[in-house]
């Protein structure tokens, strides 16, 4: 029988501050300008110097507490590589600003290609690509036109420069640092080939945005692959971990506290994405927007905050859905897709 979710500390260090969760293992927040207002990263002891698993945004504050961090918590010394989880800019935006003081970059390669080439798209107004893949989700129509006229969020925002030249970490590669060796495990759905550390000789395990405790995710369809399925991919990533993961599991994740009970997360996270489509699929007795169909998805108001996740993670079951065979679409009189139940 699984164990339910355990939270080994009751609360996070402060910012600037780091908290050694185990030997040469260091905890500290970044702060994010978002109702997710931080994320975790990880400083780990390699004797003359650091590695630290994920970086929080480019932004002057960020590095700012990173500073107190090096100069206070963790003694001075060098962050000599940086293990980037995931492309997004929470996990990776320093990343360039650390390998300009001389620390190397090792993650996924496709880690690395998504975030060099986001960092050099920088763009004005929304493509057209975008607009149409919004108007085919049918989008509010205000929100639309606001956007259409607004420079949108942009990687190169809070994401320093990455040079040329990474460490690439693929599935079963084995990785030392902090005094241990850690097995590579890579995760789908949120990212695609994020980075997960799973020590080979303690319970700890770098979880990213893989394996988080209390929320989940955003499980996404962008313009740029329309017609993925990364809901496919979650539910394939969390089947596969659970063949490794333990209760004793020391989780440490990208966001929130953390946890123990690993076994029980990832068949939660599994229940939770089934559930949803099935509301979905009910829902789909008539034909209906993927913008409509946030009620049954979420159970919650959906606030223009929150409006353009909501959007892509729609599109996301809908497409797994469809690509089950359990619904169809076609292209409404409005010009966008209407999605049925066969």
């Amino acid at each position: 029988m699984t164990a339910a979710l355990r939270y080994p500390f009751d609360a996070a260090p402060d910012e600037g501050t780091a908290l050694e969760i185990a030997p040469g293992v260091f905890w500290a927040r970044m702060p994010l300008p978002m109702a997710l207002d931080h994320v975790n990263v990880y400083a780990l002891d390699d004797g003359d110097g650091w590695t630290v698993f994920d970086t929080g945004f480019d932004t002057k504050r960020t590095r700012g507490a990173w500073v107190k961090l090096l100069a206070g918590p963790l003694r001075g010394k060098p962050v000599t590589r940086v293990i980037a989880s995931h492309h997004h800019p929470d996990h990776i935006g320093l990343a360039g600003w650390f390998q300009a003081g001389g620390a190397t970059l090792a993650t996924s390669r496709t880690a690395w290609l998504f975030a060099r080439m986001l960092t050099l798209d920088d763009q004005d107004r929304p493509p057209p690509e975008t607009l149409a893949f919004w108007r085919g989700a049918g989008m509010d129509p205000d929100i639309l036109a606001r956007r259409a006229s607004e420079r949108p969020f942009n990687f190169a925002d809070v994401v320093a420069p990455l040079p040329l030249g990474f460490e690439r970490l693929s599935e079963g590669d084995k990785l030392h640092a902090g005094g241990r060796d850690w097995d590579v495990r890579l995760g789908q759905g949120h990212a695609p080939d994020q980075v997960t550390l799973w020590s080979r000789d303690c319970n700890l395990v770098l979880g990213a945005d893989q394996l988080l405790p209390s929320i989940s995710p955003n499980l996404g369809v962008y313009a740029t692959e329309p017609n993925a399925d990364p809901v496919a991919e979650w539910l394939e990533s969390c089947a596969r971990l659970q063949s490794v993961a333990r209760d004793d599991h020391l989780v440490l994740p990208g966001h929130k506290l953390p946890f123990t009970g690993l076994p029980f997360r990832l068949q939660q996270k599994i229940d939770n994405h089934h559930g949803a489509l099935a509301r979905l699929e009910e829902f789909l007795t008539e034909p209906r927007l993927a913008s409509a169909c946030f009620a049954p998805l979420f159970k919650r108001q959906i606030t223009e905050g929150t409006y353009g996740l909501a959007l892509v993670e729609a599109v996301a079951h809908l497409n797994h859905l469809e690509h089950l065979g359990r619904v169809t679409r076609s292209i409404g009189d409005c010009g966008a897709w209407l999605w049925h139940r066969r």
